[in-house]
């Protein structure tokens, strides 16, 4: 990395947290950036590659998916040098084998994993909240509530990572990762130079290794729990004149409750909670203070459930898990109101207003629908067809004008699934994927249906990007797809590259309709490029 004096971004930007979370990390000296795209993460790794574009460091990478991802930073970090890995909450499920073991070995340089949560299902398919993750694996984990804090968290993950010599969560959250606001930012710090010759008794998990390095970590969770107790970023206040209600909130839940607290009165004793292990310490403290506690965090009720295993029984607890708080969605500032006892106004009604309903559809052009359309007339006089879907743009085949698609479950699914339904006795079974999610999850599913000569069609819709996140783009072009499949042992005749267009929708559901009949594996990649991309491609 170059000197600090080359430094030529301004001590204050408006940032997106995570572009917060990029800045902080490159300032912090990491060598590199894996991810995989994926909302609302994605911003992180396009800003990196913005000022890898500018500046030409730190280096930054989509990768297959986010297994490939973590395990390149974990490589990186076993040769000495800082990197940042980053992903939505779901694609944690993808990277969950070298995370977990990743707290078992003993990183060298910094490693911090970026994971943004989805409160509310915006654009995921479930609200997991990764705290548990890293209660899972038992590595601290930090929780910003701004902006400001998603840098300054960040920065110190690193110094945090390589003093206990661990990998260091960041949680983020949809409305923190796209809240934009103004950040402070530090000087730059160097890269670290490389240690070439890691102990191997510190990265091989064979059983006789892996029981040494896992009862090392036992035995420094004390020092872990002591360094959260302290933290800076976990802050207590007492109230001695208000001592029925105590609050704890976590991350951005803060600025709900300090937005709100001044219409109560007298301000309730506040514990908040960003750095994790608990503060077991402060929680007790703010117990023994108040006869009830509300709890308000963005996510699932992790800190609720952990209080009665920390404070007495005769101390109230409210929440998500007694109804204060709704357990699904997102926490809000009427929600905090509703549970503080406030008022929530009702805003502006314009009941002579009725504004239309306006789902998500397929772009114009998109070259999805002409495949939708062939696929359709081909599927017409089947009995009961199952067509199988994944996760991307074309997920919305399901909804109307197309009505195409009767599964979606996470990526890669829809080739296993059409498998399982294949094997059932289900035809015609489809299986539908976008480009870039069958590299990502969709090649090894694919080997079982090649295994079995399962009676099943795959269309891969390859539209040339990643286009759901923002056209990023695909790591192989489609000759190199069909290449891969053959090469998994698809029968030549039975897999087909198909240029889609709108004069050639009867074309492509004559090919369906021979394959549907085929009595084994067909693969048909129906290409042609992102409508959004090729637009972006022309600026």
């Amino acid at each position: 990395m170059t000197e600090q004096a080359t430094m030529t971004e301004p001590a204050t930007r408006m940032l997106l947290g995570d572009e917060a979370v990029a800045f902080a990390a490159a300032h912090a000296g990491i060598t590199a950036a894996y991810a995989y795209p994926g909302t609302p993460s994605t911003e992180i790794v396009e800003c990196l590659y913005e000022l890898e574009k500018k500046q030409g460091w730190p280096k930054a990478s989509w990768c297959a998916n986010e297994k490939t991802a973590y395990e390149a930073a974990l490589g990186m970090s076993m040769a000495g040098k800082r990197a940042l890995v980053a992903m939505k909450h779901v694609g944690l499920n993808v990277a969950a084998d070298p995370f977990m073991n990743s707290a078992v070995v003993q990183p060298i340089g910094g490693l911090v994993v970026a994971v943004a949560d989805d409160p509310g299902m915006h654009s995921s398919q479930n609200e997991q909240d990764s705290r548990y993750y890293a209660d899972f694996a038992r590595i601290p984990c930090l929780e910003p509530a701004d902006p400001q804090e998603a840098y300054d968290m960040v920065r110190d993950a690193y110094d945090i990572s390589e003093a206990f010599r661990i990998p260091v969560m960041v949680r983020l959250v949809t409305r923190l990762a796209h809240q934009r606001s103004g950040v402070t930012m530090g000087s730059i710090q160097r890269e670290n130079d490389a240690d070439v010759n890691p102990d191997r008794n510190d990265w091989v998990l064979l059983p006789s290794y892996a029981k040494k390095l896992w009862k090392r970590r036992l035995v420094e969770a004390p020092e872990l729990k002591r360094w959260a107790e302290g933290s800076h970023y976990n802050t207590l206040t007492l109230n001695d004149e208000f001592r029925e209600l105590g609050i704890i909130t976590t991350g951005i839940a803060k600025h709900y409750f300090l937005e709100v607290a001044a219409e109560l009165g007298l301000m309730p004793s506040h514990l908040h909670i960003g750095a994790y292990p608990m503060p077991e310490e402060k929680i007790r403290a703010l117990a023994s203070h108040c006869s009830e506690i509300l709890v308000l965090e963005d996510g699932y009720p992790h800190v609720e459930r952990a209080l009665r295993g920390i404070i007495a029984p005769a101390v109230v607890i409210r929440g998500k898990m007694n109804g204060a708080i709704p357990e699904d969605g997102e926490l809000s500032q009427d929600i905090v109101r509703r549970a503080l006892g406030l008022p929530v106004g009702e805003g502006v009604r314009l009941g002579s207003m009725e504004l239309p309903n306006r789902p998500p559809r397929l772009c114009e052009g998109c070259p999805h629908t002409d495949a939708y359309d062939a696929l359709r007339m081909a599927l017409q006089g089947s009995d009961h067809p199952l067509v199988m879907s994944d996760i991307g743009c074309y997920t919305l085949g399901a909804l109307p004008p197309h009505n195409t698609g009767d599964s979606c479950v996470c990526m890669g699914a829809s080739i296993g699934m059409a498998k399982g339904a294949a094997d059932a006795g289900v035809h015609p079974s489809i299986a539908i994927i976008g480009d870039s999610t069958f590299l990502h999850s969709g090649v090894t599913p694919l080997m079982d249906a090649v295994a079995d000569d399962a009676n099943m069609v795959l269309l891969i819709l390859d539209n040339q990007t990643t286009a759901m996140t923002g056209t990023q783009p695909t790591l192989l072009p489609s000759e190199r797809i069909h290449e891969l499949i053959l090469g998994l042992g698809v029968k030549p005749e039975h897999c087909h590259k198909f240029e889609v267009h709108p004069r050639k929708v009867g074309e492509l559901a004559e090919l369906f309709r021979r394959e549907i009949a085929h009595p084994g594996l067909s693969v048909v990649i129906a290409h042609r490029v992102c409508v959004e991309a090729a637009r972006r491609n022309k600026k």
